[in-house]
């Protein structure tokens, strides 16, 4: 007996006025693949996180992989904002300085560390601007594959710096490649996997910073004892531990099946799930019915976006979608995060000894990880991502306010250790919110179509605002220069309430929704607080007959079986 969903489309066949032939042929083919792609849509609301884990562990595992290469751009980010704490590496980089009590040391000049720690920026968005074409291109293993050979190749140039100036250029070059690890993890992630595991595999990767960061902190804690140059270049030499096991992996890993739709390659795409699956532990799965439902979207997309270039990111619907991805993006850095970057050498100049200042370091950068796990409880509960981000950054906005006012207490000892905690404090409400819910909201808020060239534009807007941040926080924390000490908690608290506002009236809420479902609510111009209570049906949404009709004729020249 065909179910209601199946009667109501033959319904509308039937009551269509008798065409010609040809036209028959087109009205069938559309029909039949929307006929598969409601019931695969109509799977994937029902499939529980369960239900996810037992069909789709391999894609979890290939996504993890690739998500791994996060973490090598964590590790070098980690190193170069806590070297400004490291007496081996101020000594040979640094200028000396002579404080109030004659005392001589070693400081990298905040001119020099606003161009190291900005120079991995300008890379970064040179390599997002190359992404959104090479990726589109060659696809997403080769184009991984291809960076991590770079890499090999630029780390070369951190382990033999004489100068300031060779590890300013290793950074430029190395953020080349790190650029492209940035946007193409979290596309990979989104689009292996099912709408029951999107949330947690996208979060991953702000883990895998985590991750980087605290083995980054661990060996410099480790060479505090060195007082040769080794103390400093052991530290470079360990990214070369990373490329090599990562390239063989990746290059067994399958394509996302999403690009090989959008290529017209279906057979592949077909090949791709079935890889990523594993059929005998959940029997309702039909790699016929996902394809259908991947193409009818793609479909439904080039109905809404004619074009698939930079320009048409800023056109139309998408406009407001790469607009509200860009501003997800930059509100990391504008909530704080810029300043905690820089925690160690903070707390240094806020008073507390090397050791001391590298243990609380370690501890946020340790909260950091177990903040995702954190952050995926919370999802589980049904928590939405406009409701933790919302939440979020109150919370950070009243704690960058503690971290001001403390900067008037007199006992600086008792204030210096309160400001080490508070700060730790901060880096798990920002784990569990902001710094890792963002991951989800620019996976999910962009289309299919543009999702690489989206997200790049939105993670060229948090580089271009960590460069500017990034400028400014070495002045506000540098003895030689503002000297604001936790006085720049009221700076940074200002900018996150603006950043709470925006998100108040322009983050919609993507929980649950099928990328076909955001399409829709974002081509019907609903608003953000109203995205998780409108009921939509993108079945009833009218498509060109021609583009089904073309998808339709790969899928017979592919052998895949139609269901009618």
């Amino acid at each position: 007996m065909a179910s209601a969903t199946d009667k109501g489309v033959d319904d509308v066949v039937e009551k269509a006025p008798t065409p010609a032939a040809g036209l028959t042929d087109e009205h069938e083919a559309m029909s039949d693949v929307i006929r598969n792609a409601k019931l695969a849509t109509e799977k994937e609301h029902k499939m529980t996180l369960w239900q996810g884990l037992r069909l789709y562990p391999k894609a979890i595992a290939w996504s993890v992989l690739i998500s791994t290469c996060i973490v090598m751009e964590g590790y070098d980010i980690s190193l170069v904002n806590n070297f400004y704490a490291f007496p081996q590496f101020n000594q040979k980089y640094g200028v000396a300085t002579t404080d109030p009590s004659g005392n001589v040391t070693y400081q990298v000049p905040a001119a020099w560390q606003a161009g190291l720690s900005n120079g991995a920026v300008v890379g970064e968005i040179i390599g997002l601007l190359a992404n959104g074409w090479v990726s589109e291109r060659f696809g997403y293993r080769y184009t991984v594959i291809a960076c991590l050979v770079l890499i090999i190749a630029f780390t070369a140039i951190f382990f033999t710096a004489q100068t300031v100036v060779h590890l300013q250029v290793a950074e430029i070059l190395c953020g080349i490649p790190w650029g492209v690890f940035q946007t193409l993890t979290i596309t990979y992630a989104s689009e292996v996997c099912p709408v029951a595991l999107r949330g947690y595999l996208t979060t991953y990767i702000n883990f895998c910073w985590g991750i980087g960061q605290m083995i980054g902190i661990g060996v410099i804690m480790g060479n505090l004892w060195r007082t040769d140059e080794w103390a400093y270049r052991i530290p470079y030499a360990l990214q070369w531990m990373w490329p090599l096991p990562l390239i063989i992996g990746i290059y067994f890993a399958p394509e996302s099946p999403w690009w090989l739709v959008r290529k017209g390659r279906l057979e592949a795409a077909k090949h791709s799930l079935l890889r990523l699956t594993s059929l005998d532990r959940e029997t309702d799965f039909d790699v016929d019915e996902t394809v259908a439902m991947m193409v009818h979207t793609s479909a439904l997309e080039q109905k809404i976006t004619k074009g698939a270039s930079y320009l048409d990111c800023f056109k139309g619907v998408d406009r407001r979608r790469t607009e509200i991805v860009c501003m997800c993006w930059a509100i990391q850095n504008l909530s704080g995060n810029s300043f905690s970057n820089y925690s160690t050498y903070f707390l240094q100049q806020a008073g507390l000894s090397n050791d001391t200042a590298y243990a609380f370091a370690m501890g946020q950068y340790a909260i950091n990880c177990a903040g995702v796990f954190g952050a995926w409880t919370l999802i589980t509960f049904g928590i939405g991502r406009r409701t933790l981000y919302l939440y979020g950054l109150a919370a950070l906005f009243v704690m960058l306010m503690i971290l001001g006012f403390l900067g008037l207490a007199s006992d600086r000892n008792a204030a210096s250790l309160a400001t080490g905690s508070i700060m730790l404090v901060w880096a798990l409400c920002y784990q569990l919110t902001v710094g890792t819910v963002c991951y989800s909201l620019v996976a999910e808020i962009s289309t299919r179509r543009l999702q690489i060239k989206t997200v790049v534009l939105g993670r060229i807007l948090y580089n271009i605002v960590g460069i500017i941040c990034g400028v400014l926080t070495p002045y506000m924390l540098n003895p030689t220069a503002w000297n604001w000490g936790n006085y720049a908690g009221f700076f940074w608290a200002g900018s996150c309430f603006l950043c709470f506002i925006y998100t108040f009236f322009r983050v919609p809420e993507p929980t649950g929704r099928t990328f076909a479902e955001l399409d829709l609510l974002f081509e019907k111009k609903i608003s953000a607080r109203k995205f998780a209570t409108t009921d939509v049906d993108v079945f009833a949404e009218h498509v060109e007959g021609d583009v089904m009709k073309n998808y339709h004729d790969q899928i017979a020249i592919s052998g895949m079986k139609i269901k009618v």
